[in-house]
């Protein structure tokens, strides 16, 4: 199996385990009296990041095993380390919904006292670090856009919903 595959294998597999991650919190948060906001355009972001990795293996593998820069993959792991950070940070709160608690406050601690929305940017980061790491600029800043226009659609959601909280 090629770097790259072994890559694409470990980010494939991260984010399935959020997926299951983020349902058990989402169900946990919905006993407590949560509720969804934002919902109509969540399908967007999953097909956005579906097609983002599977973009990704067919140009980094499927085309035969591209090159690994290191450097970019340096910064790439940079950015798993703060991904799990903001996850531990909001422990149960932790989603890929948008999902208010009443009552709940704002998430102050961690990278949340640095930036209002440290996983999106997260988000971002890897969007375009990932394909450079293969050497893919084009693929990067495509998705970067596409992604950047979702969120812009996404923070103000959550934006919203947190003012009325």
């Amino acid at each position: 199996m090629s770097l790259a595959a072994l890559i694409l294998a470990f980010v494939t597999l991260q984010r399935l385990g959020e997926l299951v991650l983020a349902r058990r919190n989402t169900a946990w948060l919905r006993v407590q009296g949560a509720y969804e906001v934002g919902a109509g355009h969540y399908p967007a972001i999953v097909l956005l990041h579906a097609a983002w990795l599977g973009g990704l293996w067919y140009l980094a593998v499927g085309r035969g095993p591209a090159e690994v820069e290191l450097g970019w993959l340096a910064l790439f792991a940079f950015l798993q380390l703060l991904r799990v950070w903001v996850i531990a940070t909001l422990g149960r709160r932790w989603t890929t919904r948008i999902i208010v608690l009443p009552g709940a406050p704002l998430v102050t601690s961690g990278p949340y006292r640095f930036v209002a929305h440290p996983n999106y940017c997260v988000v971002a980061a890897e969007i375009l670090v990932l394909p450079l790491v293969f050497g893919l600029l084009w693929f990067g800043v495509v998705f970067s856009v596409l992604n950047a226009l979702l969120l812009w659609l996404r923070i103000r959601s959550e934006n919203a919903a947190l003012a009325r909280t």
